[in-house]
């Protein structure tokens, strides 16, 4: 399944003078993380470029500012596109919408660090469609609108925050009916939530 995600996600090589659709999502992508600061334009400027440079050292690539299928590998693990925030934001609404921010957050970080674990898809959808892996998609709650306060959380997960710890679970000890659950270390709680690896 993963080999397959792989395939399909791949994008072209961009650099100085490419103008597409993948421009507007490798913009996007460097935006959230603060690398791009300028408006999106689709169009591989010199602004561009040097935003791909700045995310290529910070996240020890080859920094030549061109954008090959290395840096798309790592900066798909550590961002998500336009369409992916709006999964990672219902994933954290459906899912915690009672908890503090806090709490909302670690929910966002603990699909990001499915994400960049090679126990689990490699891609949001992947992770959040996974059979059984989270109780909202399975009893219909994920398709809730999600308020601003859950894109704020999504936001700050995929730019690192990550109050779980590393933590690749989380569940609510009082409605829990998987006694596996249970077997894993856990790191701590935030609300009602227990997080653990």
């Amino acid at each position: 399944m993963a080999s397959t995600m792989n395939s399909a996600s791949a994008a072209p090589v961009l650099n100085s003078g490419s103008s597409s659709g993948d421009v507007w999502d490798l913009q996007y992508r460097l935006k959230t993380h603060g690398f791009y600061t300028q408006e999106l334009d689709g169009k591989y400027g010199a602004h561009t470029k040097s935003a791909v440079y700045g995310f290529q050292k910070e996240y020890g690539l080859s920094a030549d500012g061109i954008t090959g299928s290395r840096t798309w590998s790592v900066l798909k693990k550590h961002s998500l596109n336009i369409n992916e925030m709006d999964i990672m934001a219902r994933t954290i609404y459906s899912e915690s919408r009672g908890e503090s921010y806090t709490g909302q957050v670690a929910v966002g970080a603990v699909v990001m660090n499915r994400i960049q674990s090679n126990q689990f898809p490699n891609t949001i959808k992947g992770v959040v469609f996974e059979k059984g892996a989270f109780t909202a998609v399975d009893d219909g709650q994920y398709w809730l609108t999600p308020n601003r306060t859950a894109y704020l959380a999504a936001l700050d997960a995929v730019r690192g925050w990550d109050p779980s710890k590393n933590s690749l679970y989380y569940f609510n000890p009082d409605t829990a009916t998987s006694a596996w659950i249970w077997t894993r270390p856990q790191n701590l709680k935030i609300g009602k939530h227990i997080f653990a690896s």
